[in-house]
């Protein structure tokens, strides 16, 4: 969903991001799926209405989650959580995306079964 920020290996800019990631969402809505975006938080005000919910990494770690607030939170659209850290900081982390609305899960970064969620 943002790999023209991770060169990719490709000429691939910013606005061919956009194009392509509106593609996908309008194929998954004719197909009858709901779509998430995942991260790409440069273009996350460019797309919220294209998704109905959004899966963000990390957000806490890089000072990001506010960028929900405005976007998909106010439109009343989930926002899914997920921070890498140890349990000592669920409530480090609880208390910034709790009161923006965020569904956050602490987890393993191996994505194993093991979660903490705010409570």
């Amino acid at each position: 969903m943002d790999g023209y920020s991770n060169s990719p290996g490709f000429a691939l800019t910013a606005a061919t991001q956009l194009d392509f990631n509106r593609f996908l969402a309008k194929e998954a809505h004719a197909r009858g799926l709901s779509i998430g975006l995942k991260n790409d938080m440069d273009q996350v005000a460019a797309l919220v209405d294209d998704f109905d919910w959004a899966l963000n990494e990390e957000c806490y770690a890089y000072e990001e989650c506010g960028v929900y607030e405005d976007t998909f939170i106010a439109k009343g659209k989930a926002v899914f959580h997920a921070e890498y850290v140890a349990a000592s900081k669920l409530a480090s982390v609880c208390a910034v995306t709790k009161p923006l609305q965020l569904s956050t899960l602490i987890k393993h970064l191996d994505l194993d079964a093991w979660q903490k969620a705010c409570p």
